[in-house]
């Protein structure tokens, strides 16, 4: 982050001027193939905001970006790289997915939706904090274990999904229903409920839930001795030591919340639309994650904003695949890679063009004053 450009600037112009810029790539590669790139916009706005539930689908898709982009800003800002939010989810789901099969021939499902919650978060932190440990106590990179414990992760849940946790007489990795009564329920059934016309889409009260936690990550890292710590290790670990703080005690619960926060994306498949545990249910929010928290700058305001365009940017892009026999899911994706490069490895691209600019104006005006 440049300290020498205002906030505005930094988490509000740049964002935007990188979005434009895979925007405008996107524009040129579709051009060469003989589409209208505004053609193409237009329809992408339609599908993510405008068709009959689109803003549903949307929502439910940015549900998932909130959570997985707060997994890592936290991390961030202890000046961890956080890239296991993939298989701290994976946990997460795998945790509720053992509570319901044990426990819902004999708990009520209101019951044990309530427990779901916290059950997703610690097997999701106990995930993150194991990494979190191997660094702080072993001196191992966090980003080499937060990958292998994704492999792990995955790992686990192969071995189980085709194995002990299967319904019997199926072929497909995934374990039976769960009770009745088990999930969270859809916005669209709530407002029906109470007269209000709503399309039909998967959004449901995990939405809330994302959008508490990012308030809740606001108030962690700005608002609590906790968060200060967290910031403070992150910018130099022998001043927290100074202030009297164990800085390997700091990186593990960093990693806890952390992992914990990805782990809470499960409630948003599993509990929200799936009703059973399933293979790869996680399909790569983790790693996008990334760049929703990149884009938004590790603020959870941004990580909102950013996952609001990631979630237009998976309906949308369904949308031009209908739409164009040219522009095919493929080119869809590119165009998500697109959106990603230039969010996180060119994230300081337009910095310095932007920083001359901005003390240039500064000057004149200070001259004519």
């Amino acid at each position: 982050m440049s300290t020498s450009l205002p906030r505005w600037i930094d988490i509000g112009l740049l964002p935007l001027l990188n979005i434009l810029a895979a925007f405008v790539v996107s524009g040129i590669i579709i051009a060469m193939i003989g589409e209208n790139p505004f053609t193409a916009l237009t329809v992408m706005i339609k599908g993510a905001f405008v068709y009959k539930g689109a803003l549903g689908y949307t929502l439910f898709y940015t549900t998932n970006f909130i959570f997985t982009g707060l997994a890592v800003a936290v991390a961030f800002h202890a000046m961890l790289f956080n890239i296991g939010g993939e298989g701290q989810a994976m946990m997460g789901g795998l945790g509720m997915g053992l509570l319901f099969l044990a426990l819902d021939p004999i708990l009520p499902p209101l019951l044990l939706v309530v427990l779901a919650i916290p059950v997703a978060a610690i097997f999701g932190a106990v995930w993150g904090a194991i990494p979190g440990y191997l660094q702080a106590k072993r001196g191992s990179h966090i980003v080499i274990t937060t990958i292998m414990f994704n492999f792990i992760a995955s790992s686990i849940m192969v071995w189980l999904l085709a194995g002990m946790l299967m319904q019997e007489g199926q072929m497909a990795p995934e374990t039976r229903n769960f009770a009745d009564g088990i999930g969270l329920p859809k916005i669209y059934e709530l407002a029906n409920g109470l007269g209000i016309p709503m399309a039909k889409s998967p959004l449901n009260l995990s939405f809330l839930l994302a959008l508490l936690a990012a308030f809740g990550v606001w108030v962690l890292i700005w608002r609590t001795r906790l968060g200060y710590v967290i910031r403070a290790t992150g910018h130099s670990e022998k001043a927290a030591v100074y202030a009297g703080h164990s800085p390997q005690k700091i990186i593990v619960i960093t990693m806890a919340i952390s992992g914990a926060l990805a782990g809470m994306m499960a409630l948003n498949e599993i509990l929200g639309v799936q009703g059973r545990l399933i293979l790869e249910f996680t399909s790569g929010f983790g790693f996008t994650g990334i760049a929703v928290a990149l884009m938004g700058r590790n603020h959870p305001v941004g990580i909102i904003a950013a996952s609001l365009l990631f979630g237009a940017l998976y309906q949308g892009g369904a949308e031009l695949d209908f739409e164009f026999k040219t522009i095919t899911r493929e080119m869809v994706l590119m165009i998500q890679g697109l959106i990603i490069l230039f969010s996180g490895a060119l994230v300081y691209m337009f910095n310095p063009m932007v920083e001359r600019l901005y003390h240039r104006l500064v000057s004149k005006k200070a001259m004519v004053s």
